[in-house]
């Protein structure tokens, strides 16, 4: 089969490898849509290598159609359409003894422990399906939908993390995939206005087409009026920071209201440090909080969004690529200018 090895630090290439083989207890995988993510990019940059194996194949943003089934393995079948979420936590830790599986210190995932989905076939660990990971799908939810179920978890997640409810402000600053899906949920809790800040033309386009109350370029317009303007004077109830820039976290505390909340969802390079000002926080009562992957409760979630047609992931594709064509994908993703870009046998 084919598949992307990760060879090193910005060094990777398609190979011919054999197709893996499964224990009674396993299943194997033809993948129809692996979607690249931003953590993708940066472990194939160089730029996250923590938990990252030499050689190995990444890709955890994965929806294909099963082989093959171990004999132990029960409820499944050859020619299902499943969806697969990547993070299998330990059950047993503190994390997860309190509810924080997401946390959870013993965590092992597809793409990292186990090679992933930039391939055309993936081996499903034993681990991954008796922890309930392989979710099927109907038909009328596509294969690229199906990949994009992980990414929207994880968004899931940090909205139940800040508490986005009805009549809210919500101001996103970044309007990538992840933004936009952050967007959508927004809207979906109840929120009253959506601002979104995105500098790339096309990306403020999709903003607005997704159902962003308004648009901001903050290369030409003052984001802080915008925002003070939009909420009477009070600063957004929630700031999401959908991009890893540490140059705008004291920003995003002077753009929430007095006791509002500020996500850093993103993952930030490697080492990033920032400036805070404690006191945009203290005297504020800001409430900060980070996010990290997802619950399978999470998972369970986004995927009724996407089978009920609440959320339309499709909109958010812009490139396919077949695995071949892996060099071309890669520099789409770092140009940006797409939004999801799916890798297809």
């Amino acid at each position: 089969m084919k598949a992307v090895r990760l060879l090193g630090p910005n060094d990777f290439t398609v190979e011919n490898i054999p197709v893996p083989e499964i224990s009674e207890d396993e299943i194997l995988l033809r993948m129809k849509t692996t979607a690249i993510c931003g953590t993708d990019m940066r472990i194939l940059t160089g730029k996250k290598t923590r938990g990252v194996r030499y050689p190995s194949t990444i890709g955890h943003e994965i929806c294909g159609v099963i082989e093959k089934v171990g004999a132990h393995v029960e409820g499944f079948a050859p020619g299902q359409k499943v969806a697969v979420a990547n993070v299998i936590p330990c059950h047993h830790c503190a994390m997860c003894l309190t509810g924080h599986e997401n946390a959870c210190m013993n965590r092992k995932a597809i793409a990292y422990e186990f090679d992933g989905g930039f391939a055309e076939y993936v081996r499903i660990p034993e681990i991954c399906i008796a922890s309930g990971n392989v979710v099927p799908l109907p038909d009328d939810v596509s294969f690229a939908e199906g990949a994009l179920i992980e990414p929207l978890s994880c968004c899931l997640h940090g909205q139940k993390t800040m508490g986005v409810k009805v009549n809210d402000v919500v101001l996103v600053e970044g309007a990538g995939p992840i933004g936009l899906m952050h967007l959508a949920l927004a809207k979906i809790a109840g929120a009253r206005t959506v601002i979104v800040s995105e500098p790339n033309a096309f990306r403020r386009g999709k903003a607005e087409e997704l159902g962003a109350d308004i648009v901001v370029n903050p290369m030409e317009e003052d984001l802080h009026s915008v925002v003070m303007e939009a909420s009477n004077g009070l600063g957004a109830d929630v700031v999401i920071l959908a991009i890893g820039v540490p140059a705008l976290v004291n920003e995003a505390f002077r753009l929430a209201k007095r006791n509002g909340s500020v996500s850093l969802f993103a993952g930030f390079p490697e080492k990033s440090t920032c400036t805070i000002d404690p006191n945009l926080i203290h005297y504020s009562e800001i409430h900060v909080t980070g996010s990290t992957a997802y619950t399978r409760q999470d998972y369970m979630e986004a995927a009724e969004l996407v089978r009920s047609r609440r959320i339309e992931l499709e909109k958010l594709v812009t490139h396919r690529f077949h695995i071949e064509e892996f060099d071309k994908a890669y520099e789409v993703s770092k140009s940006g200018e797409g939004l999801k870009i799916c890798i297809v046998p």
